[in-house]
């Protein structure tokens, strides 16, 4: 059986996150956390798959043998990034301890007449970029989202904010559409929301060093920012425990550019970058990685292609 990433079902579904978000913006977010606990010991014990992918991923990461405690905490902490999602989706963002690093470099790119690319990875909350959009309203966030592989989560951010909800480039479609979309909203000044770290069933990818063995990373992000000729930021919500969160802003290029004469060792040494730079902060915040499966298993998904392709520029539309 296929260990692909696209083939888990959502955890939880609609009616367990229907409930919580009802008992946390009834009660409160510290009585919803009490919550949290059997939720834990619920995913530990039912989530065979999951609870192994931890523990693989724990001992790599620690370096060493990872307990049940180890495990658990894991999962708490991603439960907790998906409690607070409620909050930080409904501006209640005084209920929690965000420091921004690096927000001062990404307002000196910010250009009206040119949007830019924020490449975040399925490590913390990317919903704590909301603190930006408050400080920054004349700027446009766009969110890349897999409606179809997350449905219960993808109603919950339409029931919560309809206003994110309308500016969601839905990543199920067409892989040329979704270019296109995101072509238009660099035109517009926009600043696009997308994850690196996993490759849709098809999409190709590259071969590089991650926490010290051999993983698949998508090239798609880093081929769409080298078309449009514009910034990639690293972008991540590292979540401290408690109300805490660091939101990170680095910026890995302010312009992409990929030479025809050795394009694939070109695109590989920078997904290497991207690759480096999130290691850096998953070791530093260990229990913020929320890939819970088998993230080194080099299989791709049938389809996937590991030739670097070179599509046409979202302007050849015709």
């Amino acid at each position: 059986m296929s260990d692909h990433w696209s083939e888990h079902r959502e955890g939880g579904g609609r009616f367990a996150i229907w409930l919580i978000r009802s008992i946390g913006l009834t009660f409160g977010r510290r009585c919803a956390r009490l919550l949290l606990y059997p939720i834990t010991l619920y995913f530990f014990v039912r989530r065979t798959a999951e609870r192994r992918a931890s523990r693989a991923y724990l001992e790599r990461v620690f370096r060493r043998p990872a307990n049940a405690w180890m495990v658990m905490r894991h999962i708490h902490s991603f439960a907790s990034t998906i409690l607070d999602r409620i909050f930080l989706l409904t501006d209640n963002l005084r209920k929690f301890d965000i420091k921004v690093f690096g927000l001062d470099d990404l307002h000196a790119q910010m250009r009206p007449d040119r949007g830019m690319l924020l490449l975040g990875a399925h490590v913390g909350s990317f919903e704590v970029l909301r603190v930006m959009t408050l400080q920054r309203p004349d700027v446009t966030v766009r969110v890349v989202l897999n409606t179809r592989q997350t449905p219960a989560m993808t109603e919950l951010l339409h029931a919560l904010n309809p206003a994110i909800a309308k500016n969601v480039i839905d990543a199920s479609r067409p892989g040329h559409e979704v270019v296109f979309a995101l072509h238009d909203a660099m035109q517009e000044g926009a600043l696009a929301t997308l994850l690196g770290d996993r490759a849709r069933p098809g999409e190709a990818t590259v071969e590089v060093d991650f926490l010290g063995a051999p993983a698949l990373f998508p090239v798609a992000p880093f081929l769409i920012a080298s078309m449009l000729k514009v910034p990639i930021v690293l972008c991540l919500g590292l979540y401290r425990g408690g109300r805490g969160y660091d939101l990170v802003f680095e910026t890995l290029a302010e312009q992409l550019d990929l030479p025809r004469r050795g394009r694939e060792a070109e695109l590989r040494a920078f997904v290497q970058r991207y690759a480096a730079r999130l290691e850096h902060h998953v070791r530093a915040h260990p229990y913020n990685w929320f890939n819970f499966y088998d993230f080194w298993n080099l299989q791709p998904a049938p389809g996937d292609r590991l030739a670097v392709p070179d599509p046409a520029l979202p302007g050849e539309r015709g």
